[in-house]
């Protein structure tokens, strides 16, 4: 195979295989939380609605509870990221309760993806709905409708509002598809678009509520004690016939909360976008989870106590129930054409923020998918990439399509649709609590960070936070199963099916796959080019070159990530497909060149990148040896510093020798650039290759200024500087090296050096006119020492 130092012109040009990542684009926090607040903050145009069905006035209180008791859950899922990159559901049950319950617990959040997305779609439909009927009755009232029109309705004409919402969902749905099909960079900017819209929604209406409190007065809803919860049939669901509910205060408590629950959703999407969080990731975690907790529960929290305090009880659930917040704008004290305008931008910002919803649906579900399909669960099939983008598109299109079977069977019925919703929601919270309680006692990896409080007696910890935590979601989720019919049969149905998927494409990839090594990779786009260029690479200038050969020694780029702003500075992790057969890279397919140990490599490397949240660019090049490769692509990619592994056969000024040889083999021009070597405990040894100012010893220094002072004093020389003198004695010691006195003068260098050199120069031809040095050694800089502490594994780039 060619080497890429000596690559032939014309048609022949050494190919090389560019791989990119599948949506390895990384996100700030801001963006995270605007992601997730789309799903979290949506809630809030329809969980009091659906609460103050199941369970009367009294409703906001447990929507309030339901808030705060979400800074606790989330907590557990801040947690959980600290421990592992992708601390989603399914690795947590899986590494503390194993496979089959991971699998189940999947299933659960699968239901719980499914319908986020045709509950939140649904309700921004007839938010839209409502807005159109009642500006048309307002019209109709003012003789502003046609008669014809009027009589062809028989009265005010009216569009479904059922029927309106399904096709508004279909929409929202297909448009968000597409988003995600080219990617989540694309679809989170906007998101926090959105995100910014509600913001200026929510600001005028708390600040117009609140004016309105003061001028009629404070009423706040009745407390929750067991005399004001009032069930209907549809919220005791199996225990309508029973006395239980009304019997003990505690358990109405909790049946309370159990309908109101799914106005804390969302939250396992903040494990899923956490694998996309800029560096750095657990601090800007902390700020999404803050960003979050008091976005949602100011906006979620307040708009169902204030929708109660503010619409009267007699419209509120029988005109507003599925649009509490259209309703409470409709309530406000103020004109009624300037409390229309503000509906209609309510109603505007509640369909932007409802279908955003969707999107978080689709990006949630293709990344809980996308890690089970890594685990051998699914099938590599439901992972290939998009060929233009990138992205997982099958498993986008699956998950679309359950969507818009959910929308189209419901038919926008939004009370059964969040009632259903609630069961996903609330048995993977429990799945992820009981499996973090046993990782506090079975994982003994590094744990940044731990919900509190924690005591320890007799030196065994007792996590009281996350137990507490525990019990209330589990205690939930039982009693739901009794008080929710139709989320329970439909959860339950949906859960078994999924989880027979799962199990029968496991066992077909476990015969498919003997070897477990080939499960858990990366899927990577390919992309043939005849040559390496920094336009095909798509990186810039000043860019840090990190070769790579073993996937079990890649603590340099740790090393450089850790280093490296990559906002700044590209990062090219590149390997060297070595042949000794030169004209055999010709003929390789991308495939063919492409191997599982390289898709192995590329997907350790990519691992590490996602854990500092920070980018890299991939990079195959074919070679006949690796350090021809380096050199010729750190030339190409215009590099300023390549950074290596310690090689366990050769020693770091044997590597720096290596590369500068293949260095000088390139044809001029060419520009000189930093190597540096990463040793163990994070020493590093720095070189510099090509042309460069050396290092001078201070007797140097001393000798040439003494010998400026001489010849100064010369009389025609009195404007000599010292680089002239330095220039002279250059001349003479090349004349002399190359035809005069060359034994003795290597002699004398050896000498000095104190040993032998182990890469003698060839010895040039005597009586030569212009000195042809053979490759020198890099020259060492005054090398840099990191002992900053480190528990990260030895490395190496051989």
């Amino acid at each position: 195979m060619s080497s890429t130092s000596n690559a032939p012109t014309g048609n022949n040009r050494v190919r090389i295989v560019v791989a990119t990542s599948v949506m390895l684009t990384f996100i700030s926090y801001w963006r995270a939380a605007a992601v997730i607040l789309n799903d979290l903050g949506s809630s809030a145009f329809y969980a009091g609605g659906i609460a103050e069905q199941a369970i009367g006035k009294s409703a906001p209180w447990f929507v309030l509870g339901v808030m705060l008791f979400a800074f606790a859950v989330r907590a557990v899922y801040v947690e959980s990221c600290s421990m592992f990159v992708r601390g989603g559901v399914y690795r947590v049950v899986k590494e503390a309760l194993g496979g089959t319950l991971a699998k189940l617990s999947v299933s659960a959040l699968m239901f719980d993806y499914i319908l986020t997305g045709p509950v939140s779609g649904v309700s921004a439909g007839q938010y839209i709905a409502g807005l159109i009927n009642d500006t048309i009755a307002i019209a109709d009232a003012h003789g502003w409708v046609p008669v014809a029109i009027h009589n062809l309705f028989h009265g005010t004409p009216q569009v479904g509002v059922n029927a309106t919402a399904v096709v508004f969902a279909i929409a929202v749905t297909l448009y968000f598809w597409w988003e995600n099909i080219k990617g989540i960079e694309e679809s989170s900017e906007k998101a926090l678009w959105v995100m910014q819209i509600t913001t200026v929604m929510v600001v005028m209406l708390l600040g117009w509520s609140a004016f309105t409190l003061l001028k009629v007065g404070v009423h706040l809803p009745p407390f929750p004690t067991l005399a004001n919860i009032h069930y209907t049939d549809e919220s005791l669901g199996f225990w309508k016939h029973s006395k239980l509910p009304h019997m003990f205060g505690i358990l109405g408590l909790i049946i309370g909360f159990g309908h109101s629950v799914l106005a804390m959703s969302g939250e396992e999407s903040l494990a899923q976008v956490y694998r996309e969080l800029a560096h750095p990731k657990l601090k800007n975690l902390k700020r999404t989870a803050i960003v979050i907790g008091v976005y949602s529960f100011v906006f979620t929290g307040l708009v169902s106590l204030l929708a109660v305090m503010l619409i009267p009880d007699d419209v509120r659930m029988k005109v507003y129930s599925d649009n509490l917040i259209a309703g409470l704008a409709m309530n406000m004290v103020g004109p009624q054409v300037l409390r229309l305008a503000f509906r209609a931008f309510v109603v505007v910002v509640g369909f932007l923020i409802l279908s955003g919803a969707v999107n978080t649906a689709i990006v949630g579900s293709n990344g809980v998918l996308n890690r089970v399909s890594e685990d051998g669960v699914l099938a590599d099939w439901f992972r290939r990439p998009h060929k233009t983008y990138g992205t997982t598109y099958r498993i986008i299109n699956l998950i679309v399509g359950l969507q818009l079977f959910t929308i189209i069977v419901s038919w926008g019925n939004i009370y059964t649709l969040g009632e259903a919703y609630a069961f996903g929601v609330v048995w993977s919270f429990v799945f992820k609590t009981i499996s973090m309680l046993v990782l506090r006692y079975r994982y003994k990896g590094e744990r940044n960070w731990k919900v509190p409080p924690n005591f320890h007696i007799f030196g065994v910890e007792i996590p009281i936070g996350l137990a507490s935590v525990a019990m209330v979601l589990l205690s939930t989720a039982i009693v739901n199963l009794f008080t929710k019919s139709v989320a329970t049969v439909s959860g339950l149905i949906f859960s078994v099916v999924f989880f027979a998927i799962f199990s029968f494409s496991e066992k077909v990839n476990r015969r498919k796959h003997a070897d477990t090594a080939a499960q858990m990779k990366e899927q990577f786009q390919l992309q043939q080019a005849d040559s390496v260029e920094r336009e095909t690479v798509g990186i810039r200038p000043g860019n840090v070159l990190v070769p790579v050969r073993d996937y079990n020694t890649l603590n340099h780029l740790k090393w450089v990530l850790e280093h490296t702003d990559t906002r700044e500075q590209d990062v090219v992790v590149m390997t060297a497909r070595i042949s000794q057969f030169g004209s055999a890279a010709y003929g390789l397919s991308t495939e063919q060149m492409f191997s599982d140990y390289e898709q192995t490599l590329f997907t350790r490397a990519v691992s590490i990148a996602e854990s500092f949240g920070k980018k890299v660019s991939l990079l195959l090049v074919p070679a006949r040896d690796t350090w021809s490769a380096v050199a010729q692509t750190a030339h190409n990619l215009d590099s300023s510093t390549v950074v290596a592994g310690l090689s366990s056969k050769t020693t770091a000024a044997e590597q720096a020798f290596l590369l500068g040889s293949a260095w000088e083999a390139i044809p001029e021009p060419k520009k000189q650039f930093v190597l540096q070597i990463v040793q163990p405990g994070n020493i590093v040894d720095t070189f510099r290759v090509g042309p460069h100012t050396p290092t001078m010893k201070n007797e140097d220094v001393i000798l040439l200024h003494r010998l400026w002072l001489n010849v100064t004093r010369e009389p025609g020389l009195e404007n000599v500087h010292h680089h002239d003198i330095l220039t002279q004695a250059l001349t003479r010691f090349a004349h002399d090296y190359g035809a005069l006195d060359h034994d003795h003068i290597v002699r004398e260098l050896r000498r000095h050096s104190g040993d032998v050199d182990p890469f003698p120069v060839r010895r040039i031809a005597d009586q030569i006119d212009t000195v042809q040095p053979s490759p020198p050694r890099p020259e060492r800089d005054d090398v840099h020492r990191d002992d900053r502490p480190s528990n990260l594994d030895n490395d190496g780039s051989e």
